[in-house]
């Protein structure tokens, strides 16, 4: 898993509120588990005219040029910022995984669903809670003025605006930690993997009947 330290980037705007995970990435998609192809259709149906389907080449597709991520202003955007109750709905880990492959890094928003808001972290992109006047005020400020870019600071918990000020944000400790350092569940335990190689040895040498009987 990717590292979160510091990151500098282009922010876009969605401004929604309640946006769960099959509007983030539609059920059709879901038949794939290998955590990778899934930025094309990220946002599915408000990107594109057509109804997509897996497989199906998406530089041929009619899409909506109202919606923000197809903007000229926000293209390379790796910070989203959105409304309240950010990732609700069916618990698909496809949602951090078509974000992190279109090329989201961090994602602020006033309130995320628990189980979205966790997957974040195992999938190495950074979910930040700030208030609702912050959020507002970042809106009003990403519309006037084109190229806005946040630096978030992961190990500062602060985010910082171009007029340099600052806004702070918390994250429980173990997670921070675990996306300072690019730890996911298995790299968590890779940590261990001396122990657990020694633990497999003793338990194969004081009970050796039972490998045998699985060969």
């Amino acid at each position: 898993m990717k590292a979160f330290t510091i990151h500098t980037g282009l922010v876009a705007p969605l401004d929604r509120a309640n946006v769960d995970t099959d509007m983030i990435i539609p059920k059709q998609f879901l038949k794939s588990i290998k955590r990778s192809g899934f930025g094309p259709n990220l946002f599915d149906e408000l990107r594109y005219l057509d109804e997509g389907q897996p497989g199906q080449d998406c530089s041929k597709r009619p899409v909506n040029p109202d919606f923000v991520l197809n903007q000229d202003r926000y293209q390379g955007a790796s910070v989203l910022i959105a409304r309240q109750n950010f990732g609700c709905g069916s618990s698909r880990e496809h949602a951090p995984w078509a974000l992190d492959d279109f090329g989201f890094r961090c994602v602020i928003a006033p309130s995320f669903a628990d189980i979205f808001y966790n997957n974040c972290f195992k999938n190495g992109i950074l979910p930040i809670t700030l208030s609702e006047d912050a959020v507002d005020a970042l809106f009003s400020e990403i519309e006037a003025q084109e190229g806005y870019q946040l630096k978030v600071d992961l190990e500062r918990e602060k985010v910082i605006k171009p007029d340099g000020s600052e806004l702070g944000f918390s994250i429980d400790e173990f997670r921070r930690h675990c996306l300072l350092n690019g730890l996911d569940d298995i790299g968590l335990t890779l940590q261990d993997a001396d122990e657990i190689k020694a633990f497999e040895e003793r338990h194969r040498n004081n009970q050796p009947w039972l490998f045998d009987a699985i060969r």
